[in-house]
């Protein structure tokens, strides 16, 4: 029907309007302007003026991925429902609980280092990380620590012995 125009037939000025055996030539040229359009442009942007590059299909965009940060958010949270259901904590609590974990993993560390270093040995046991822990914290915190971890263990070493 000549009444129906494609889009493409719009696009182009009147008097460029294809005839019937030139309408493949003009989809090549229109392909063409679109291939052109998709190309990436460097980036050089003007203090105070808006960026006059194409934006680029959701397809094309490459984006960075983020950089993982590891932290004990999800673990303090699951603690504490296990501890206090009916409790909640807010973002700055668990900051401050992830800041109080890493310090202590930390010292941890710089402590059973030290133990290896005073022994003369290179290879950290499992009594390194229970005297460390024992050196760190204060009297029934220690044991209450040192029971804990030492039932943690056995239960990551009878799953590993079942499979």
């Amino acid at each position: 029907d000549d009444r129906t125009q494609s889009l493409e037939d719009c696009l182009l000025p009147p008097d460029a309007m294809p005839e019937k055996g030139q309408k493949e030539v003009a989809m090549a040229d229109l392909k063409k302007v679109r291939k052109e359009k998709g190309k990436k442009i460097a980036k050089t942007l003007k203090v105070g003026k808006a960026s006059k590059r194409p934006k680029q299909p959701a397809s094309e965009v490459t984006r960075r991925k983020k950089k993982s940060v590891q932290s004990y958010n999800i673990y303090i949270f699951k603690v504490l429902k296990q501890v206090h259901p009916e409790c909640g904590i807010s973002k700055k609590g668990i900051s401050i609980m992830n800041s109080f974990m890493n310090d202590i993993f930390d010292r941890m560390a710089t402590e059973s280092t030290r133990l290896l270093r005073t022994a003369a040995r290179k290879t950290l046991s499992g009594g390194d990380i229970q005297t460390a822990v024992r050196l760190l914290l204060p009297g029934e915190l220690a044991k209450h620590a040192v029971s804990e971890g030492t039932k943690a263990v056995n239960k990551y070493l009878e799953n590993q012995a079942s499979k």
